[in-house]
């Protein structure tokens, strides 16, 4: 890379009739730094003393050939440390912190399924209740709009237990699209010929709404957010009148 020095001769004030070769780029310096370094120049540069009429009268080329040799040189020579002060590195690309991954978090809602006894029908009330396995829920989310935003099926284990991990779900308004506000779980089907009947148990007919139970999943760059909805119920398509009901689940 060439490198281009303009030199400017000047007065300085606190010497009499004194003058000084200097680059000229550091008289255009503003940063404390680079007036640290003019400062240098004008306390290490050689100069040297001409009398007033010549100072006003002579120019510029006849100035420099005032200088001896030895000026010269020890011009030369400073401005080559200065040139090493400044190391030409200005289009060097400046290295970029390493990234951190991300930690992602997801939203699982987890719940019961359960088979209503008969001896409980038309109340919300599950106990003495069976499990049902593999029956499916549904867990559906709307924005802010009322618009559906997301769409999850879930089936239920041996225990009646189902773990929907909600994974894409995206948050577009920090209040109205949260899960608490924008999600809900619906019954969908039974497995069970016997007890396929939707109940309103919690709402899972029309959709049971979310509830924070203070429960997280941590592992390596990753966190869920458990919800809980529930529990949901099924129930036989017929049932007894009560006073023929025993305690025996259907």
């Amino acid at each position: 890379m060439k490198v281009v020095v303009t030199l400017a001769i000047i007065r300085k004030p606190s010497y009499q009739n004194t003058i000084l070769v200097v680059p000229t780029s550091s008289l255009m310096y503003s940063d404390s730094n680079a007036r640290h370094q003019l400062y240098i120049v004008s306390s290490m540069i050689t100069h040297f003393s001409i009398s007033q009429d010549n100072l006003l009268s002579a120019s510029p080329s006849q100035l420099l050939k005032k200088m001896a040799s030895g000026q010269l040189i020890a011009v030369i020579s400073f401005l080559s440390l200065l040139l090493a002060i400044h190391p030409t590195t200005a289009h060097e690309p400046v290295p970029q912190p390493p990234k951190v991954a991300e930690k992602a978090v997801d939203v699982v809602v987890e719940g019961t399924v359960y088979c209503q006894s008969c001896k409980h029908y038309g109340t919300w009330t599950v106990e003495g209740s069976k499990p049902i396995q593999a029956a499916t829920i549904s867990v559906i989310c709307k924005d802010h709009r009322n618009r559906v935003s997301y769409y999850k099926a879930c089936e239920t284990d041996k225990n009646g237990y189902f773990y929907a991990e909600l994974k894409g779900f995206k948050m577009g308004h920090s209040f109205l699209d949260h899960p608490l506000h924008s999600c809900k779980v619906k019954l969908v089907s039974s497995p069970l010929q016997t007890c396929n009947h939707l109940t309103n148990v919690n709402y899972g007919l029309y959709g049971a709404p979310l509830h924070y139970e203070d429960k997280r999943i941590f592992g390596n760059n990753y966190e869920a957010v458990i919800y809980a909805a529930g529990p949901l119920a099924f129930r036989p398509g017929h049932c007894a009148p009560k006073a023929e009901v025993d305690d025996e689940l259907p």
